[in-house]
């Protein structure tokens, strides 16, 4: 089976988690960042900026069929 994520975004997610662990890891609003799911998510981020080779980000499917719903509700009303 091939590898899913590149020799280079798996460097990255260990940087980032080493980052949280001493507490200098900061999210995007500024706050410090204690959740390891969260750290993972930005190592991965940063990776895809980088360009290294890293699956596309999960999409969640109730999500979007409730939007699509609600969507085709308001279009339907406009008529």
């Amino acid at each position: 089976m091939a590898r899913k994520y590149s020799k280079s975004a798996s460097r990255k997610v260990e940087k980032v988690m080493e980052e949280r662990k001493r507490g200098t890891l900061k999210s995007g609003s500024g706050r410090k960042v204690t959740s390891r799911k969260q750290a993972i998510a930005i190592g991965l981020s940063e990776a895809r900026k980088a360009g290294a080779k890293v699956p596309k980000k999960a999409v969640n499917k109730k999500a979007v069929k409730k939007t699509k719903r609600k969507t085709a509700k308001r279009k339907s009303k406009r008529r």
